[in-house]
């Protein structure tokens, strides 16, 4: 068995590194495939030092055959440069990581409100079947699971911003107001309420429904008659028995949220105007700054790979069965 599970492991690592060489190898050559050069914008910038944009060429190989561009890419990747942004001329990946530090605690906010908040529902609604609860629970997570995330956000800055006054109508601070310490951190916590809980109420519908299915599932197996006929506790059963049973698919389904958690919730950021790294996805289009553009994309992969990878590592402690 030990084995057999370190087998497993080394195979899922390995099909983890060959997806992500796979993926890069593939934005590099979608990248050689669209016309022209795209360090040409750096060369039209009057501030851009005509030397300094050669030396950006040189770096990367450009009018070298591709494969040596294509060497010269990967070594750059796996040593952390992804280049130089044609709009603002600086290094993309530091400003990639300042945005993702900014778009994570907002998204991972509305995460946890789903995880904690879908999970009890959905437990709830399975073992309350056929009542009011159960058919109302699974009503309003069919509701809020298909509203588009960008639609809903404007409802929500309509109704409690616009209309209420409540909450700010985007942004991350307010830029009016010259705050510092825990008033600058309150004042953050507060324009991050709107848009967390546009992806928090949207993934809640997802998580509601995929428990509820599991649970029903897990609940009609042989071992939950046999713990009932020992007389265990309902409470037991429901959380240490049946839930732990029905996990494998909710594991799966947080760790694939969580990768669209990185991903920078890219609508959801526009419509709040969230300075993360779903904006600077859209700024880059607009922009046409092809490095970032790559830059981000290649964060999105990696981010859903290891996502996967962790789900599949935790299936060792929820499944036995998973090496045999």
């Amino acid at each position: 068995m030990t084995h057999g599970r370190g087998a497993y492991v080394v195979k899922r690592l390995i099909g983890a590194v060959v997806t992500i060489f796979v993926v890069i190898s593939v934005i590099f050559f979608l990248q050689k495939a669209l016309p022209g050069d795209p360090f040409a914008q750096l060369a039209r910038n009057p501030r851009m030092d005509p030397a300094a944009v050669e030396q950006v060429r040189d770096e990367f190989g450009v009018g070298e055959p591709v494969w040596k561009q294509y060497l010269k890419y990967m070594n750059n990747v796996l040593h952390g440069n992804l280049g130089v942004s044609t709009f603002n001329l600086q290094p993309v990946a530091p400003q990639l990581w300042e945005k993702l530090k900014i778009t994570v605690p907002m998204v991972m906010l509305g995460e946890i409100f789903a995880i904690v908040f879908g999970i009890i529902t959905g437990v709830v609604a399975a073992t309350r079947r056929r009542t009011a609860f159960d058919f109302g629970s699974t009503a309003t997570a069919l509701t809020f699971y298909s509203f588009p995330t960008q639609w809903f956000g404007l409802m929500l800055i309509l109704i409690f911003a616009t209309t209420l006054g409540w909450f700010p109508t985007g942004g991350r601070q307010d830029f009016f107001a010259d705050l510092t310490g825990i008033d600058y951190v309150l004042d953050t916590l507060w324009h991050m309420v709107l848009p967390s809980l546009t992806i928090g109420l949207v993934i809640y519908g997802e998580y509601t429904l995929v428990v509820r299915s599991a649970m029903l599932e897990t609940l009609g197996e042989d071992f939950v008659l046999t713990a009932r006929a020992k007389g265990l506790s309902k409470r037991r059963i429901v959380w240490r028995h049946a839930f732990r049973n029905a996990s494998l698919p909710i594991v799966t389904l947080v760790a694939l949220s969580i990768a669209y958690v990185v991903s920078g919730a890219l609508l959801v950021e526009v419509v709040f105007n969230w300075p993360g790294i779903g904006l600077a996805t859209q700024e880059a289009i607009e922009t046409n700054d092809s490095p970032m553009l790559m830059g981000a994309t290649l964060i999105l992969v990696v981010a859903v790979v290891v996502m996967n990878l962790i789900a599949d590592l935790l299936y060792f402690k929820l499944d036995p069965r998973i090496t045999e």
